[in-house]
C-alpha cells in the first residue's frame, strides 16, 4: 500500500513538473525590462534626455529591452543588428507611428505624411511628395533663396568680423534656416507676411514642443485627457493650432489671388497644384486643404530645427578640433582657388568629400532626432522575443550611433571614420540611421543635407572662427538640450574673421 501511494505520489510530481515544463515552453519569450512602479511604469527611469536614459538603461537590460510608459508598453531597440530586423526584417509588422495627442492635432488629424496611419492615404501623400515636392529636381529649383540668403548671411558676418564682435551661431542659424524654408514654402520673407523672424522662429518652437511632449493623454488613454485640461496641455495644443491654421489660411488666400511666375512655383504653388489636379498626378486619394496645411506644418515643424542645430552641432565639433577645421577648410579654399571662385555653389558640393565626412560624423554623433518611433500592427519576434501588436517601438539611434561594437573611439569627432566606406545616410547601413529606415525613412532627407552642407561649405569658405577672448577648445560645453531635437543646451558663440583671399582671385 506504501509502495502504491509513493507511486502516485512520484506519478502527480512528474505530471506536474511535465505542464510546468509545457507551459513555460509555450510561454511567449518578452523582452527583459527594468522593474516598474504602479500606474508609470518606467516613466521614472526617464530623465530630462530620454535618449540617454534610454542608452544607459540598455547596457544593463540589453539591446532589446521592454518598458511601460504609464500604461502603453514599448520595446527599446539600442543595436545595428535589432534595428535591421525591425526596420528592414519586419517593417511591414511595425511602420505605423503611435497616434499622439499633440501631433494628431497638428496635423490635421493624422493626414500628413509623419504622422499619418500606414495605409492607402500614406503611400498616396508619400508619393506625390517624393515626385514633386521633395524630389532632387525640387529641391534644386529652390537653389537661389539659399543662395541669397547665404549671401545675406555672410554680409552681416562681415560686419561682426571688422569689430571682432563674437556672432551667436546658435540663434543665427536656426534664423538662417526659418528663413531659407520660410521662402521656399511661400515665396515671401517674413516682413511681407507681417511677420519678423523671432515671431515665426517662436511660434515653430512652440509646435515643436507641443509635437515632441507625450501628453498625459497618450500615456494613460482613459483618463489623462482630464489632466491635459487641468494642466494647460490641451489649451497649449489648441492655441498654437489656431495660431498656425490662421496663417496658413492667410497665406494660402494670397496665393490663390496671384498667377506664380513659370518656373519661380514656391511650395504652396505646387501644393494647391496637388489640390486641383492641376500636377497631372494620378493619386486615388483626395488632396484636400487640410493636406496642404499639414504638408506645410510637416515641413517647418522636421526642417527648420533639424537643419539648424546640425550646422551648429558642426561649427563646435570644429571649434573644438582644430585640425578637423585646418583640413576642411583647406579642403574647401584649394578648391575654390583651383575654380577661381570666392564662394561655393551646390554643384561644388559632390566635389568636397572631407566637407562630407564631417557632416557625418556630425550626425552620428549629434543626430537631430535621437529616437525614432514607430507602433506595432502586428505581432512579430526581434531576437527571439515577442513583440505584441500595438506596442510603442523606439529605436535610438543615438545609442547605436555610439556602440563601440561598430564605431572606434565612438565619443571622439574623427570624420575620416567614413573615408573609403559605403556608409551612407540611405538607411541600408544600421549601425548609421540619421534619416530612419524603411518605409517611414525620412522624406525630406535631400533638402535636409542640401541645406546643411551648403551653409556649412560656405561659413568654413570665407570665414576663420576663433574663439571669444579668453575662451579655450576644452570650455566649449556641448551639453544636450532636452526637446524634440537634440540641441546644444548652451548657445554657441564664435568671431568671424574674414578670409583674405588672393588678389587674383578677388578681382
Amino acid at each position: 500500500m506504501l509502495f502504491l501511494l509513493l507511486a502516485l505520489l512520484l506519478t502527480l510530481i512528474f505530471l506536474v513538473k511535465n505542464k510546468i515544463k509545457a507551459n513555460n515552453e509555450n510561454k511567449p519569450k518578452l523582452p527583459p525590462a527594468p522593474p516598474k512602479l504602479p500606474i508609470i511604469g518606467n516613466l521614472h527611469q526617464l530623465g530630462s534626455l530620454p535618449h540617454q536614459s534610454l542608452w544607459n538603461l540598455s547596457k544593463t537590460y540589453g539591446h532589446i529591452m521592454g518598458l511601460h510608459f504609464g500604461t502603453v508598453p514599448a520595446i527599446v531597440i539600442s543595436s545595428a543588428e535589432a534595428a535591421e530586423e525591425v526596420l528592414k526584417t519586419n517593417d511591414l509588422a511595425c511602420c505605423n507611428r503611435p497616434t499622439l495627442t499633440g501631433p494628431t492635432k497638428l496635423s490635421y488629424n493624422n493626414i500628413d505624411i509623419t504622422f499619418s496611419p500606414y495605409g492607402e492615404h500614406w503611400r498616396q501623400i508619400r508619393k506625390l511628395c517624393s515626385l514633386k515636392l521633395l524630389s532632387s529636381k525640387s529641391v534644386q529649383s529652390f537653389d537661389f533663396i539659399r543662395d541669397e540668403e547665404i549671401h545675406s548671411l555672410n554680409d552681416f558676418l562681415r560686419e561682426s568680423s571688422v569689430s571682432a564682435t563674437p556672432v551667436n551661431l546658435s540663434v543665427k542659424m536656426s534664423t538662417l534656416m526659418a528663413s531659407m524654408t520660410f521662402r521656399t514654402a511661400f515665396g515671401k520673407r517674413f516682413p511681407e507676411c507681417g511677420l519678423d523672424s523671432d515671431e515665426f522662429e517662436e511660434m515653430i518652437h512652440r509646435a515643436m514642443g507641443v509635437v515632441g511632449t507625450f501628453a498625459f493623454s497618450d500615456l494613460f488613454p482613459h483618463v489623462g485627457w482630464i489632466v491635459d485640461r487641468l494642466s494647460g496641455a490641451h489649451a497649449k495644443c489648441e492655441n498654437i493650432f489656431r495660431e498656425l491654421d490662421d496663417f496658413f489660411q492667410i497665406v494660402i488666400a494670397e496665393h490663390l489671388n496671384r498667377t506664380p511666375e513659370k518656373g519661380r512655383e514656391d511650395l504652396v504653388d505646387l501644393l494647391l497644384s496637388m489640390e486641383t489636379g492641376e500636377d497631372d498626378s494620378t493619386n486615388e486619394e483626395p488632396f484636400t486643404r487640410d493636406c496642404t496645411k499639414a504638408l506645410i506644418m510637416d515641413i517647418f515643424v522636421a526642417g527648420v530645427d533639424t537643419a539648424s542645430i546640425t550646422v551648429t552641432w558642426a561649427m563646435a565639433e570644429l571649434a573644438k578640433n582644430p585640425r578637423v577645421m585646418k583640413k576642411i577648410q583647406d579642403e574647401i579654399r584649394n578648391y575654390c582657388l583651383k575654380k577661381n571662385k570666392v564662394m561655393i555653389t551646390e554643384s561644388d558640393i559632390d566635389q568636397l568629400h572631407y566637407l562630407k565626412m564631417v557632416v557625418k560624423e556630425t550626425l552620428r554623433l549629434h543626430p537631430a532626432s535621437p529616437i525614432l518611433l514607430r507602433k506595432s500592427i502586428s505581432q512579430f519576434k526581434v531576437g527571439g522575443y515577442q513583440i505584441n501588436p500595438k506596442t510603442l517601438i523606439q529605436v535610438n539611434f543615438y545609442a547605436i550611433g555610439r556602440d563601440p561594437k561598430y564605431w572606434h573611439s565612438p565619443e571622439e569627432f574623427i570624420p575620416e571614420r567614413f573615408n573609403d566606406n559605403s556608409i551612407d545616410f540611405k538607411g541600408q547601413n544600421f549601425e548609421y540611421l540619421p534619416f530612419g529606415s524603411g518605409r517611414r525613412g525620412c522624406p525630406g532627407m535631400t533638402m535636409g543635407l542640401t541645406m546643411v552642407e551648403f551653409t556649412l561649405a560656405n561659413l568654413l569658405c570665407c570665414f576663420d572662427w576663433k574663439l571669444p577672448v579668453g575662451m579655450k577648445e576644452s570650455d566649449i560645453e556641448m551639453g544636450e538640450g532636452a526637446g524634440f531635437t537634440i540641441f546644444k543646451k548652451s548657445a554657441l558663440k564664435l568671431v568671424p574673421v574674414s578670409y583674405q583671399w588672393p588678389l587674383e582671385i578677388q578681382t
